[in-house]
């Protein structure tokens, strides 16, 4: 599982008839210890209604093949879950929602 911010959308209207209707969204990795932004930017599949900006957890393999939406798809990354906040060694590193 990886961590990733999304960064944005890609649209294709020629492709699988396996994939149509699924979302497809740019997602960056993010380093869980720095909680920066690293290395290349990947193409999945959103199962869980992500959106620009967010932090989402990303599995690939056969596990993004596990959703109800993307099973027996040719999938290879998947969004799984759009994240609240990290705590990492009794602090909190990252907060979507800030009073």
């Amino acid at each position: 599982m990886q961590l990733g911010r999304v960064k944005g959308t890609v649209v294709s209207t020629n492709k699988s008839e396996k994939l149509n209707g699924l979302k497809l969204l740019i997602v960056k990795p993010i380093d869980i210890e720095t909680f920066e932004e690293k290395g290349g930017i990947i193409v999945a599949i959103d199962a869980v209604g992500a959106g620009e900006g967010e932090v989402v957890m990303c599995v690939g393999g056969s596990s993004s093949r596990q959703t109800n939406i993307t099973d027996g798809k040719p999938v290879d990354q998947s969004i799984i879950a759009i994240i609240d906040s990290v705590d990492m060694n009794g602090r909190r590193i990252f907060e979507k929602f800030k009073d």
